[in-house]
C-alpha cells in the first residue's frame, strides 16, 4: 500500500523520523518491575530475587531505573509519574504490580496482578491502561503460600483463583494519557466500583525524579516545589522546570526518593522523610500532617479519598507540562481525550484491512497497545555495576565480579522494546528481533532503529556477539536479526513504495561481525555442523544443550538451521542492496556459498535419520554417535531458511549469475549436495530441505497426533506423550515427553516450556517458509491436512492460511463468548460486559487447549499475530 493518506499520528511519525532517535520525549517508558532484577544486585552471591525483593522496594531507592503502575517518563528517565492506590485494607500501598520470584512460584516468577494495555499510538499522544483493584484485601501471604507449596504439576495460583474478585468486588482503574504536545500531558484517572455495595479508595497520582544523588554527589540534586494548592514546579539540572497541576484536593504530601536506611540496614536515616513515608502516612498514618506541611521534596502525590456508590465512579484530572499554563484543567479538559482517541482510530483504520471485523481489529489493535506500552528506559552499565560505590547500600561492598564480566564494554541507556515489563523487564536480543516485526506496521523507523541498536558498539561485544540478556549476556539465542530486518525492510517498502536502502546497509555491516562470530565460535570442527547450547529453546532437549559432555560433542540441527537460515537472509539483504549497488554482489555470492555448504553438511553428514524422516541432534562420543531421537521444533527449524528469486531479476549483477551458476555446475558434475532446485521458467528455489523430506516434514506437522494443535504448531509431538524418549549417556538417564502445559523440569528456572506448547513467534517462521515454498511449487504439490469437512488435499499456501487461523482462533471468542486463550476456570470473570473485551497476548499457550500461559503480558513476540491478521485478512 504505498502513499497512505496521512493523518495527524503519521505525520507525528514522521516528524519524529527526522530525530537521530526517532523516539518521543515522554512515553510509557516506567518498568513494572525494577526490583530483583540483575541490574540492581549487589549480592554478594548474585542471588536477585533475594536480594532486592518486593517488600524491599517501597523503602529502597532503585540504582538504575524506576517502577509504577501505568507509568510514564522522560526518556532518560529522570522525571517520572506513576499512580499509587490504596483500599483501606491492604497492609501496603499498592505502588507496584506484585509478584512472586522465581523461587516462590511453582512455574518460576509471575506477576499476580489484572492489568490490560487498552491503547497506544507509536507517538503515545494517546494512551490507556486498566487496573483491577480489590476491595477486600489484596491477598499477598496467600498467593505466596499456595504457589510455594504447589507442584510442578500443578497449575499455578493465580489472582483470579482467590476469592477477591467475587460478587464485582473491585474498582477498575483507567488510566489514560493525551499530549497537546510532546511535553504537555494531560492525565486522567476514572476509577469505576464494579462492586454492589459502596466502597472506599485512596488515590495518590505520583511525581518524582529519579535518585541519581545517591551515587554521585556532585551533581545539583532536583527538587519538587509547592507553588500553591493546586500545583508544583519539578526543577531539574538538565531536563529544567516541568509544572504539575492537579484538582484541588486540600492534601498534598512531600517526600525524598531516598531508601530507608533505618529499615533496609538499621542505620540511620540521612533524611527524616524517605521514600516510603507515602505508606506509612496512608496506611499507618504516621508524619501525614508533617509531610502534607511540607514545601518541597523530590516525591509528591496530591491525595485523592473517595466513597464510590455501586456502578458509579470518579474522575482526577491532571496535567505535566514542560510551560505554565494559566488555566490548566478548564471545562473543556475532555475533548482532547476525545480529540486523540479519534486520531488513534483514524491511524490504525488506516493499517488495518478494510474486511477486519470489530472482533479481529480488537485482537490486533490491544496487540499493538501492548507492544508499544512495553517501552522501557533501560539503564546498564557493566564497569560501572561491577565497581559501583557503597554510598547508597552497604552490602555492595561485596559486590561479585562473575556474572557479565566479560561484558565490559557493554554500556546501555536506551529506551527499548522489553518482552513483559513485569517478568521480562529487560531486552532479549531474539525477543527484540521478533517486536520489531509487528513494530514496523505502526512505526518503521522505531523497528529500524531498535535492530540497529542492539548491535551498536555500546551493546555489541568486540568480538562480535549479540548481547542475549541480563542474566547471562553469554547466552546464545537464535541469530534472527537478518530475518528480521528483511522482514521490517519489506513490510515498509510495501508501505511506503520504496525501500530503506540505507538502513540495510548498515545493518547489514553489523550482522557480517556477528555472522563471524557465530562462524568461528560456534562451528566446532570446521565442517558446517553448529552448536550454540539452548538457543532460547529453554528446555526442548533431553538435557540441557549449554552443558558441557564429557568427550562428546552435540552437533544441532538447530543450530545448523539457523545459520543456515542467516546466510540465506545474508544473501537476499545482500542481493536487494545490488540491485541499486552492485558492489554488493561479492557479500551476495559469499553468503550463497555459506548457505551451500551449511545445507550440504545438514543433509549429508548424518542429521537426518531415514528410519523415521526426521532431523535429530546428534551426539558424537568416542564410543559412538547417537541421534537423539525427540521429535521437535528443532527439526522443524530446517524449513526456515528458505529463498525464491528469478534469475531474470539479476540480469543486471552479471557477477554474481555468473560466479553462482559456476559454483552449481561444478558441484552437479562431482554429485556434491546442491540446495536449489529451477523449475525451468526462471524461478529458482534455495532451501535446506530437498523437497522429499520437506514433504515427509510435513506429514508430521499435518498430523494432529503429532505436531498440529488446534491453537498452531506444538513445540514437540504430541507423539511422545505415549512414547517418552530417554537417552543414556555415560551411565546417566535423560528423558523427555509431551508435556502441553507448564514446564515440569526446573530447567533454565522452569519457567517455560518448549516441550509441547505452542510458541507464536516459531509458527510465525514457519508460516512465512510455508509461504515461500508455496510461491515456488504453486498449487502443483499439495498435502493432507485436516480441515472442518475432513482430510483435504491443499496447497502449501493454504496450509500456511489454516496455520494462520489456528492461531488467531486462540484469542477470537467462540460460540460461548469464550476465548481459548483465558483459563477455563477464568471464562466466567471475562464474560461480564467490562471484561468481554480485555485480551492479554501470553508468552506460549497450552498445546491442547490454546490457553496462556508463562508471561502474560509479552506481546512483543505474540504481537505477531497481529501481521497474521493482516497477511490473512
Amino acid at each position: 500500500m504505498a502513499n497512505p493518506v496521512k493523518n495527524a499520528e503519521q505525520t507525528r511519525l514522521d516528524e519524529n523520523a527526522k530525530k537521530p532517535v526517532p523516539l518521543e520525549h515522554w512515553g510509557p517508558y516506567v518498568s513494572e518491575r525494577q526490583w530483583a532484577t540483575v541490574r540492581e544486585d549487589y549480592s554478594s552471591n548474585g542471588d536477585a530475587w533475594g536480594h532486592f525483593t518486593h517488600d524491599q522496594a517501597r523503602s529502597r531507592s532503585y540504582r538504575w531505573g524506576e517502577d509504577g503502575i501505568a507509568g510514564i517518563s522522560d526518556y532518560f528517565q529522570r522525571l517520572c509519574f506513576a499512580v499509587a492506590v490504596w483500599n483501606g485494607k491492604d497492609p501496603i500501598l499498592k505502588e507496584r504490580l506484585f509478584g512472586l520470584p522465581n523461587g516462590q512460584g511453582n512455574h518460576g516468577e509471575d506477576v499476580k496482578e489484572l492489568y490490560y494495555y487498552l491503547d497506544n499510538v507509536p507517538s503515545h499522544y494517546y494512551m490507556k491502561y486498566l487496573y483491577k483493584y480489590p476491595q477486600t484485601g489484596f491477598p499477598y501471604d496467600e498467593l505466596v503460600s499456595v504457589n510455594i507449596h504447589r507442584s510442578k504439576m500443578e497449575p499455578e495460583y493465580e489472582l483470579l483463583d482467590t476469592n477477591v474478585f467475587d460478587n464485582d468486588k473491585y474498582f477498575d482503574i483507567y488510566i489514560t494519557y493525551a499530549k497537546h504536545h510532546s511535553e504537555d500531558i494531560q492525565i486522567c484517572i476514572e476509577i469505576v466500583n464494579r462492586g454492589p455495595l459502596t466502597a472506599d479508595i485512596t488515590v495518590l497520582p505520583t511525581l518524582w525524579f529519579f535518585n541519581y544523588w545517591q551515587t554521585d554527589k556532585s551533581k545539583p540534586k532536583p527538587l519538587i516545589t509547592r507553588l500553591n494548592h493546586k500545583s508544583v514546579k519539578a526543577s531539574h539540572y538538565i531536563i529544567g522546570d516541568y509544572y504539575f497541576y492537579f484538582q484541588d484536593t486540600g492534601k498534598s504530601l512531600f517526600t525524598e526518593n531516598e531508601t530507608n536506611r533505618e529499615r533496609i540496614y538499621r542505620q540511620p536515616n540521612e533524611n527524616v522523610f524517605v521514600k516510603d513515608a507515602f505508606h506509612e502516612a496512608i496506611i499507618d498514618g504516621d508524619n501525614f500532617d508533617e509531610l502534607a506541611a511540607k514545601n518541597d521534596g523530590t516525591k509528591f502525590a496530591p491525595v485523592y479519598k473517595y466513597t464510590i456508590r455501586p456502578k458509579q465512579s470518579k474522575k482526577i484530572f491532571m496535567r505535566l507540562s514542560k510551560e505554565p499554563v494559566e488555566n490548566p484543567i478548564g471545562h473543556n479538559f475532555e475533548e482532547l481525550f476525545e480529540l486523540r482517541k479519534k486520531e488513534a482510530d483514524e491511524f490504525y483504520n488506516s493499517l488495518m484491512p478494510k474486511s477486519l471485523s470489530p472482533e479481529l481489529a480488537n485482537i490486533q489493535r490491544q496487540a499493538f497497545a501492548g507492544l508499544l506500552w512495553n517501552k522501557q528506559y533501560y539503564h546498564y552499565d557493566t564497569r560501572e555495576w561491577h565497581r559501583a560505590s557503597t554510598h547508597s547500600d552497604p552490602s555492595l561492598a561485596t559486590r561479585p565480579n562473575g556474572r557479565n564480566g566479560n561484558w565490559k564494554y557493554l554500556n546501555n541507556q536506551d529506551v527499548i522494546s522489553m518482552p513483559d515489563k513485569w517478568e521480562y523487564p529487560w531486552y532479549a536480543a531474539w525477543d527484540l528481533a521478533f517486536h520489531c516485526v509487528p513494530m514496523a506496521i505502526i512505526d518503521p523507523e522505531f523497528a529500524k532503529n531498535q535492530l540497529i541498536l542492539i548491535m551498536r558498539e555500546w551493546y555489541m561485544n568486540p568480538e562480535g556477539q549479540v548481547p542475549a540478556y541480563e542474566w547471562n549476556f553469554s547466552d546464545v539465542n537464535p541469530p534472527v536479526q537478518a530475518w528480521a530486518a528483511l522482514q521490517v525492510y519489506r513490510i515498509e517498502k510495501e508501505k511506503k513504495g520504496v525501500g530503506d536502502l540505507r538502513f540495510l546497509k548498515r545493518i547489514f555491516q553489523k550482522l557480517i561481525i556477528n555472522f563471524t562470530w557465530w562462524a568461528n565460535r560456534k562451528d566446532v570442527n570446521g565442517n558446517n555442523i553448529f552448536a550454540g547450547g539452548f538457543l532460547g529453546l529453554d528446555n526442548i532437549g533431553v538435557f540441557d544443550r549449554s552443558s558441557q559432555i564429557k568427550d562428546a560433542v552435540l552437533e544441532q540441527v538447530d543450530g545448523t538451521s539457523w545459520m543456515g537460515t542467516f546466510a540465506l537472509n545474508m544473501m537476499d539483504i545482500a542481493l536487494e542492496i545490488s540491485m541499486y549497488d552492485d558492489s554488493f554482489e561479492d557479500m551476495a555470492l559469499k553468503f550463497y556459498e555459506h548457505f551451500v555448504l551449511i545445507a550440504e553438511a545438514l543433509n549429508e553428514l548424518g542429521l537426518w535419520n531415514e528410519e523415521d524422516s526426521f532431523f535429530y541432534d546428534m551426539l558424537r562420543m568416542k564410543h559412538g554417535n547417537h541421534h537423539l531421537k525427540v521429535r521437535s521444533l528443532v527439526g522443524l527449524t530446517s524449513m526456515f531458511a528458505v529463498s525464491v528469486f528469478n534469475y531474470d531479476k539479476l540480469e543486471a549483477l552479471r557477477d554474481f549469475t555468473k560466479r553462482a551458476s559456476w559454483l552449481n555446475k561444478y558441484r552437479t558434475q562431482n554429485k556434491l549436495f546442491l540446495p536449489i532446485h529451477d523449475d525451468g521458467k526462471g524461478k529458482v528455489l534455495l532451501s535446506l530441505v530437498p523437497f522429499e523430506r520437506l514433504a515427509k516434514l510435513l506429514e508430521r506437522i499435518c498430523d494432529e497426533s503429532e505436531f498440529l494443535a488446534k491453537g498452531g504448531i506444538r513445540a514437540l509431538s504430541k507423539f511422545h506423550e505415549k512414547n517418552p524418549y530417554t537417552a543414556n549417556i555415560d551411565g546417566r538417564h535423560y528423558s523427555i515427553k509431551y508435556e502441553p502445559g507448564d514446564s515440569t523440569t526446573n530447567l533454565f528456572g522452569g519457567n517455560s516450556n518448549w516441550r509441547g506448547p505452542i510458541w507464536m513467534p516459531m509458527n510465525f517462521i514457519l508460516i512465512n517458509s510455508l509461504k515461500k515454498y508455496y510461491e515456488f511449487y504453486g498449487d502443483e504439490k499439495k498435502f493432507n491436512f485436516p480441515t472442518d469437512e475432513g482430510i483435504k488435499q491443499i496447497s502449501l499456501g493454504e496450509i500456511a492460511n489454516q496455520l494462520i487461523r489456528r492461531l488467531i482462533s486462540t484469542f477470537e471468542t467462540d460460540k460461548n463468548g469464550d476465548r481459548p486463550v483465558n483459563y477455563k476456570t477464568h471464562q466466567a470473570f471475562y464474560r461480564k460486559p467490562e471484561n468481554a473485551d480485555l485480551i492479554l497476548y501470553y508468552e506460549y499457550f497450552h498445546g491442547d487447549d490454546s490457553y496462556g500461559l508463562g508471561a502474560s503480558h509479552q506481546t512483543g513476540w505474540s504481537a505477531l499475530i497481529a501481521n497474521m491478521i493482516n497477511d490473512i485478512y
